[in-house]
């Protein structure tokens, strides 16, 4: 069954909703109830799977953004304060780029 709902994302969105609507079906038939619960919140969020399957879009970046600023949290426990660790997220991950000095 992983395979076919992973089979949803390839081909037209048109396909995707069938192969949603029927891969959704199968797994309430199956009667287990993990599947069951996946299958509710798959028909709950059915348009936005489908929005995200026509417009490609993801999360990702946003993911990997809160992943490292959480590891930047980590690793500025031992700063003084926390403008430090602004300062540092600000280089990392806000696009700044100062000047350097010339030498």
């Amino acid at each position: 069954m992983k395979e076919q709902l992973q089979h949803v994302y390839s081909g037209s969105t048109k396909r995707a909703s069938v192969r949603l609507r029927a891969w959704v079906q199968m797994a309430q038939d199956s009667e287990i109830p993990e599947l069951v619960g996946l299958a509710k919140s798959i028909a709950r969020y059915r348009r936005e799977i489908l929005n995200a399957i026509e417009y490609n879009l993801s999360n990702a970046r946003v993911e990997a953004n809160n992943t490292h600023l959480r590891s930047l949290t980590k690793r500025s426990y031992g700063f003084h304060s926390p403008e430090a660790l602004i300062a540092m997220a600000t280089l990392t991950r806000g696009g700044a780029c100062p000047a350097l000095p010339q030498r």
